[in-house]
């Protein structure tokens, strides 16, 4: 009973201290102390030490914590969330160096002159999309302002496709840092296109959505012509982006892991945006150095912490015995869990995170396969994330537009639980046990 008591007192410490934007990374490793701490009655201080080691580099492989000084084993030591932490701050900095070196403005200025009748409205936001880095609504907001007003079209519309554009990839994104996560060995362990594969009828949903509100916007608004020679040269930074993707297809066949994989892939994209920008090595150093961040290394090491400190603690086998007694559908739980947290933390990678351990115990009792259950959990907490009033996109373009988050719910909400409704439906049908 005590084990439950602190899941709930770890949570509800988590989300406070998301919500009062301390760390994230350090919120979950506080949240796993005080999981092992109620958890004392069933296991020691020492199985608490070797939760925390054994989750970012070393794996015991079932060794006692006291033969690690006798015993040691290179072999075994667990890098794979050091290189996902890697991973994903290399991922960060590739988005902001093409922000700071200008790449991304000489891109979208080449877009903006090749589409025209309001197509820049949903393109400039969704090519920030490819930009993963968090408040990036605000880059495509000014883009968004000045578009709109040729067509004028209200605040509130502006604001609706600035964020529902920005996140239309979002559902079939590989290099994206929730989708990394929960297709690891840690959490679902499938391939990463598999899930990009099954998630595509949220994709084709989201993208009818945002073209419906697009026309509708557009209806009967004519724009201010304006002579423009189209620019085909910034398209060329689309290459950075897209070159990880290739890197997978290429070096998988290798025997490579996926997160190995896209490693090498945005390494050598850093190296590209270099050669493209034609920047002198001082100044694209200084940029690289200004581009870094430990936070979300930070965030993967309390994620794994978390996760393992989850299992440890027996906290599973806990919420697997309470649920199988509950009356009704474990499906909904599954669902309604990770869209709760993601609009209590706003933060997508947070959400799966912590809704993963928390629904796991309930896959038994759903009928649906594991990949089928992973792109519901990935999409519910995409929703949660998409809707929370503190979601920094909805947040930040809101503040730049001069209007309310709130005041484009109408649209928003059921156009994200449309969304969802879809691919839980196809979930369901396609992959029931």
């Amino acid at each position: 009973m005590l084990t439950l008591i602190g899941v709930l007192v770890a949570f509800a410490v988590i989300v406070y201290l998301i919500r009062r934007k301390f760390n994230f990374g350090i919120s979950l490793i506080i949240g796993s102390l005080i999981v092992g701490i109620f958890s004392l009655q069933n296991i020691g201080l020492p199985d608490i030490i070797k939760a925390f080691i054994e989750a970012i580099i070393y794996n015991f492989q079932g060794q006692p914590l006291e033969s690690i000084i006798t015993s040691f084993d290179y072999h075994n030591l667990f890098s794979a969330t050091i290189e996902l932490a890697l991973l994903m701050t290399l991922i960060f900095m590739l988005a902001k160096m093409m922000q700071l070196t200008g790449a991304i403005k000489k891109l979208i200025d080449s877009l903006r002159t090749i589409f025209s009748k309001g197509g820049a409205l949903g393109i400039v936001p969704a090519i920030y999309g490819l930009m993963p880095v968090p408040g990036g609504a605000l880059f495509s907001a000014p883009t968004i302002e000045e578009e709109g007003n040729k067509f004028n079209i209200s605040k509130i519309e502006k604001n609706f496709l600035n964020v529902w554009f920005r996140h239309i990839w979002f559902a079939i994104y590989p290099i994206s840092s929730a989708m990394i996560l929960i297709c690891g060995p840690s959490f679902s362990n499938i391939n990463i296109y598999f899930l990009v594969l099954i998630n595509f009828p949220a994709f084709f949903t989201s993208i009818f959505i945002g073209y419906y509100y697009l026309k509708k916007f557009l209806r009967n608004k004519s724009e201010h012509k304006e002579k423009i020679k189209r620019d085909y040269s910034g398209l060329i930074y689309l290459l950075p982006p897209l070159l990880p993707l290739v890197f997978y297809w290429v070096l998988i066949p290798l025997n490579l892991t996926q997160i190995q994989s896209f490693l090498i892939g945005v390494i050598f994209s850093i190296l590209l945006l270099y050669l493209l920008t034609k920047s002198k090595k001082r100044e694209y150093f200084k940029i690289m150095k200004k581009s870094l961040t430990i936070n979300l290394a930070l965030a993967i090491f309390g994620i794994m912490i978390f996760r393992e400190m989850f299992e440890v603690s027996g906290a599973t086998k806990i919420i697997a015995d309470i649920i199988s007694d509950l009356p009704f559908p474990s499906i909904l739980i599954i669902i309604f869990i990770p869209i709760i947290l993601g609009v209590l933390t706003g933060y997508n990678l947070g959400a799966v995170s912590l809704s993963y351990p928390l629904v796991s115990p309930f896959f038994q009792f759903s009928g649906i396969q594991i990949a089928g259950l992973t792109s519901i959990i990935f999409i519910s907490s995409l929703v949660g994330y998409l809707i929370s009033p503190i979601h920094l996109c909805n947040v930040l373009s809101s503040e730049y537009l001069k209007t309310d988050t709130t005041r484009m719910y109408k649209m928003y909400i059921p156009s994200a639980i449309t969304m969802l409704i879809v691919q839980t439906v196809f979930v369901i049908i396609i992959f029931r046990i």
